[in-house]
C-alpha cells in the first residue's frame, strides 16, 4: 500500500464509498480512510437496521386491513424473529463483506482516524496508534457524516440516553419508553418500538410533527402512532432527566406549553429509556479543518460541485450529511458520484463543464429531494411544500385528494386511508413538490421526483398513464382536478 494516491477518501460510509468508486472508475488510485465500521451509519445504526424492524410491522399491520389476510394474521410480531432479521441486515455488526468490496474494487481501506494535516494531506492515527500520512495528488473528499446532537439539558448525559444508534440495535425491548423529537428519527422509532411492545410515549417541543413535510402529514403519523397506543404529545419541552442507577428507571422532566388557556407546567414522566432523536451535528470537530483555514466543528460549505468553499487550490471536496445540504443516505450517495466524476474530469486536463454531470451538478439538492419516511401511515414527499413553494415568492396552486378514493388504494386496504397534494408552479407549468401519505406509497414517489426534477410540463403528464387499478391512478386525479 502506498503513502501517495489521486484521491483520498475520509469516511467509508455509502458516500465515501460511491466517491471512491467513482474516482476510481475515472482511472485515479484512491484509498479510503475509516475509523469504525467500513457500511457507516446507514449500514450499521440507521437506514438498514431501523428499515429492518419497520417492514414486518407495516406487513403486519397492512395483512390486518384486507378481509381474508386477516384472519390468519391475527397474531402479534415474534420480537425475537424481527431483532433476528434486523441483525442480518446489519450483518451483526461485521463490516467484512464491505471491506472485502471495496478490495476487489481495487480501493485501498486504511482503518484508524483521519485527519486533514495541510494541503491534499491526511494524518491517521491507526488502531494501534502508529501514525501514518496519505498524500492526494489530485483531491480529498470528507465524508464523515454526522452523529445525534444531545442538548444540554441537566442529567442527560449521566442517564445514558438512547441516540438512533441505540435505538435501531438494542436487543431488548423495554417496558416504557419516551421519544424526545417529532421528526423522521423520532417518529419511525416510535413506531417501531411500540409494535415491538414498548409503552411509547413522544413529546415534541412544536406543535406538530415532521414540521418540515405538509401539515396534513405529521397529523396522519401522529394519528396513526396513537390508534397504536402510543402517547403523542407536542407542546412539550424537556427541561432535566435523571437516572439513580445503572439500569434504573428514568424520569423525565417536561415542561407543557400552557397555550391560551394559561401558564406552562412542570410534569415528571418516568421511562424506563429515554431516546434523544432531536437533530445531527456534524462530526468535523476532530478534522484537522484548522489545518486548511477552516473552523472546527460546523457544517462545510460547498458549491454544486461540492467542493468546499474558502479552500484554496480546488482540492477539498466535502459529500454527504456532512455539507448540511441534504440529510439522506441517496442524496449524499448522489452528491458522491457527482464528486468522483468531477475530480476525474479535472484531472484528466477538463473542467467540471467537461465531467458526465456537467453545469447540473447537484441539481437536485436544490429542487428534487425524495424522502420516505417508514411509519403507518408511511409519508412520501419531493421537492417543495406549499409553504416553501410560496416562501420563494412562487405562483402556486395545490391540488389535493383523498387517496382512499383511488379503485387500487380501495383494493390495496379495506377502508384506505390516504392523501395526497402536488403543488404546481403555475408561471412555469410543472410540478415543484408532491407529498402523499397512506401505505405504500414510498413506491409511487420515484414518478413524483421524475416529474420535478425533469420539470415535465403539466400537459404532458396528460400521457403519462397509470396502470389501472394501482394508487399512482392518484395522478390521473390530479389532472383532472387541476384542469377542472
Amino acid at each position: 500500500m502506498s503513502d501517495t494516491y489521486d484521491v483520498v477518501v475520509i469516511g467509508a460510509g455509502p458516500v465515501g464509498e460511491n466517491a471512491a468508486d467513482r474516482a476510481h472508475a475515472a482511472g485515479l488510485s484512491v484509498a479510503i480512510v475509516e475509523s469504525e465500521l467500513v457500511g457507516g451509519e446507514c449500514s450499521y445504526w440507521a437506514c438498514m437496521p431501523s428499515k429492518a424492524l419497520l417492514r414486518p410491522v407495516a406487513a403486519l399491520r397492512e395483512a390486518q386491513r384486507v378481509d381474508g389476510a386477516r384472519q390468519g394474521a391475527s397474531g402479534g410480531l415474534g420480537v425475537e424473529a424481527v431483532m433476528s432479521r434486523r441483525d442480518g441486515f446489519a450483518s451483526h455488526w461485521d463490516d467484512d463483506g464491505q471491506a472485502s468490496w471495496l478490495s476487489g474494487s481495487g480501493i485501498d481501506l486504511v482503518r484508524g482516524h483521519g485527519r486533514l494535516d495541510g494541503v491534499r494531506s491526511v494524518a491517521v492515527t491507526q488502531p494501534d496508534g502508529k501514525p501514518r500520512t496519505l498524500a492526494a495528488r489530485h483531491a480529498v473528499v470528507v465524508c464523515t457524516g454526522t452523529r445525534a446532537a444531545l442538548p444540554p439539558v441537566p442529567g442527560l448525559a449521566d442517564a445514558r440516553p438512547w441516540t438512533s444508534r441505540e435505538a435501531t440495535s438494542a436487543g431488548r425491548v423495554p417496558d416504557r419508553l419516551v421519544v424526545v423529537g417529532g421528526g423522521v428519527v423520532g417518529v419511525e422509532m416510535a413506531t417501531a418500538w411500540q409494535a415491538l411492545g414498548s409503552q411509547v410515549t413522544l413529546v415534541a417541543r412544536g406543535g406538530r410533527l415532521l414540521p418540515r413535510m405538509e401539515p396534513f402529514a405529521g397529523a396522519a403519523v401522529a394519528d396513526g402512532l396513537v390508534a397504536a397506543g402510543a402517547d403523542v404529545r407536542t407542546g412539550v419541552s424537556v427541561t432535566a432527566v435523571h437516572r439513580d442507577r445503572q439500569d434504573g428507571p428514568v424520569t423525565v422532566r417536561l415542561e407543557v406549553d400552557g397555550g391560551e388557556s394559561g401558564p406552562s407546567r412542570e410534569e415528571d414522566l418516568e421511562c424506563d429509556e429515554v431516546l434523544m432523536a432531536v437533530g445531527r451535528e456534524p462530526r468535523t470537530d476532530d478534522l484537522g479543518l484548522e489545518t486548511v483555514g477552516l473552523k472546527p466543528g460546523g457544517w462545510l460549505d460547498v458549491d454544486d460541485s461540492c467542493q468546499v468553499k474558502g479552500v484554496e487550490g480546488e482540492w477539498l471536496y466535502a459529500a454527504g450529511d456532512v455539507n448540511h445540504r441534504s440529510l439522506l443516505t441517496h442524496q449524499g450517495k448522489y452528491q458522491a458520484r457527482i464528486v468522483g466524476d468531477v475530480i476525474g474530469a479535472k484531472a484528466a486536463g477538463g473542467t467540471v463543464a467537461d465531467g458526465r454531470w456537467g453545469r447540473h451538478a447537484a441539481t437536485a439538492d436544490h429542487d428534487a429531494v425524495p424522502q420516505v419516511i417508514f411509519t403507518d401511515p408511511e409519508v412520501a414527499s419531493v421537492g417543495r411544500t406549499a409553504e416553501q413553494a410560496r416562501d420563494e415568492g412562487r405562483e402556486v396552486r395545490v391540488v389535493d385528494y383523498d387517496l382512499g378514493q383511488v379503485a387500487g388504494a380501495a383494493l390495496y386496504a379495506d377502508d384506505y386511508k390516504g392523501s395526497a397534494r402536488m403543488v404546481v408552479d403555475t408561471r412555469r407549468g410543472h410540478l415543484v413538490g408532491a407529498t402523499f401519505v397512506g401505505s405504500g406509497v414510498g413506491e409511487m414517489l420515484h414518478a413524483a421526483t421524475i416529474a420535478v426534477a425533469g420539470e415535465v410540463p403539466i400537459e404532458r403528464l396528460w400521457h403519462a398513464v397509470p396502470a389501472f387499478p394501482t394508487i399512482s391512478e392518484v395522478w390521473l386525479r390530479f389532472l383532472e382536478e387541476y384542469r377542472g
